[in-house]
């Protein structure tokens, strides 16, 4: 008989062992049914064949798993495959790269690539100006539909990163942790530390936030008693602040999240209050949760807009790029342009640029808002024509040049005064010129109507 471990993985072969080895169990289990004195050697045979025969139904599975998964690969469509696994995409999403054609991955694995902390866009190495990741419904279809012609079950075909699974032991320690958060410090701190490390480990444990509707006041328990934050000892507060984090990137959780209450004013009060790690890890929640437009317009109303202004204007290094993520995002939706703008964004911003502190990040958060008329009467007010004009002649970003001739274009059109320091420039560098001649198409589109402005009030001068 077969030795577990030496089974022939051809399926014919393994078919005929198969009703081989039934056959042979069936004559075992009927002598230690049948004779009341049977030898422990016959049941140690049909234990051994039950083992061989449960490796034999194990390597079945696999060989066809691995059959499936092969064809999927080697047979799809170039453009049905993932760039970065090389297999056949099961949840394709676009990356905000900027190209007009639109780099698709599949999410686990260019969230992967994101949450290494990685900003640009894997193929074309292009800095992404969000990492919102936007579901590729066309491609998505186009794959079921391949998937059901070539009769291979799409669920099957490739192995999701961090879908392992939990058991009913996992799922006990994790309501475990949760309780520990309305215990004594000690078991807070604990808790907390670890409730970060499996929701940045194991996106599974993410999900269980979304099982029950206590779990997230349940984490949030320890730092929401406090009249004030910056009493929480720092561990706890920034681990709980980054265990919700971990949460929202979860996309089903984030609309649950957001809504919770206690969640935004708690976020609110972290930017304000916590340590720089816990104002940095808030800032990148609130990013996070605006990824949906219902989220975008709960976060502007909250006014959770003027403390992430005020950690910006503060300039520390390590909060900077995610406050700016979160501006960025949060003001896509026109209501809350006008809330940032309230809240002296543009003056904080424009500061900021004329230092020479993140330009790329900036000068987008600022074209954004251009298109609110007094975000564009803040920018003329606060002498942002000198500024852009310098970036346009200076800088080899050809991203930025188009954000600055963009603005500099909206603010010719609102206010006819800033024309002449436009004029000046043009007569010292001819800034404006060579750049509709030698920029991007946009940039040319922009600068060209720039001239064209220009040339009509000096007609207008002449003519008077």
């Amino acid at each position: 008989m077969a030795k577990p471990g030496v089974l022939e993985s051809d399926p014919g072969v393994m078919v005929k062992k198969a009703i081989e080895l039934k056959r042979e169990l069936q004559r075992l289990v009927k002598s230690i049914v049948d004779d009341e004195d049977c030898s422990t050697e016959t049941i140690d045979q049909a234990r051994e064949t039950l083992c061989v025969l449960k490796e034999l139904k194990l390597r079945r599975s696999s060989s066809l798993s691995l059959k499936l998964h092969n064809k999927s690969v080697t047979s799809c469509p170039d453009e049905f495959k993932c760039p970065l696994s090389k297999d056949l995409m099961r949840d394709p999403v676009i990356v905000a790269s900027g190209q007009v054609a639109k780099k698709t991955y599949d999410r686990p694995f260019i969230q992967k690539w994101l949450n290494a902390g990685n900003r640009t866009c894997p193929r074309t190495h292009q800095v992404l100006s969000h990492t919102v990741l936007t579901p590729n419904h066309l491609i998505r279809e186009m794959i079921e539909q391949w998937s059901k012609n070539q009769g291979i079950e799409l669920s099957n075909t490739v192995q999701y990163i961090g879908d392992e699974g939990l058991n009913e032991a996992d799922r006990e320690h994790f309501l475990c942790l949760l309780k520990k958060m309305s215990s004594t410090l000690s078991d807070q701190k604990t808790a907390a530390k670890e409730l970060r490390l499996l929701t940045k480990k194991h996106p599974c444990f993410r999900v269980l936030f979304c099982d029950s509707a206590d779990a997230i006041p349940q984490l949030l328990k320890p730092i929401c008693g406090s009249d004030s934050f910056s009493s929480i000892h720092p561990d706890l507060q920034e681990d709980v602040i980054t265990t919700l984090l971990n949460i929202s990137i979860h996309d089903n959780n984030k609309k649950l999240v957001a809504e919770t209450p206690m969640v935004i004013p708690l976020l609110m009060r972290a930017l304000r209050s916590g340590t720089i790690e816990t104002r940095s890890n808030a800032a990148a929640a609130l990013f996070t949760l605006s990824a949906l437009d219902s989220n975008k317009e709960l976060i502007g109303k909250s006014g959770a807009l003027k403390p992430l202004i005020d950690l910006l204007e503060e300039g520390h290094p390590l909060a900077m790029k995610d406050v700016a993520s979160a501006i960025f995002n949060i003001c896509v939706m026109h209501e809350n342009k006008a809330r940032a703008v309230k809240d002296g964004a543009i003056r904080v911003i424009l500061t900021k640029i004329k230092n020479q502190i993140h330009v790329d990040e900036f000068l987008a958060i600022l074209a954004l808002l251009s298109t609110h008329q007094r975000a564009v009467h803040d920018m003329g007010d606060l002498g942002a024509v000198p500024s852009l004009l310098r970036i346009i002649r200076e800088s080899k970003c050809d991203r930025n040049k188009e954000n600055c001739v963009a603005i500099l274009q909206t603010i010719c059109l609102y206010d006819r005064s800033k024309l002449k320091e436009i004029r000046e420039e043009e007569n010292s560098h001819k800034t404006i010129s060579e750049l509709a001649q030698n920029g991007t198409s946009r940039a040319k589109r922009k600068a060209s109507g720039i001239l064209e402005r220009l040339n009509r009030v000096v007609n207008i001068t002449h003519t008077a």
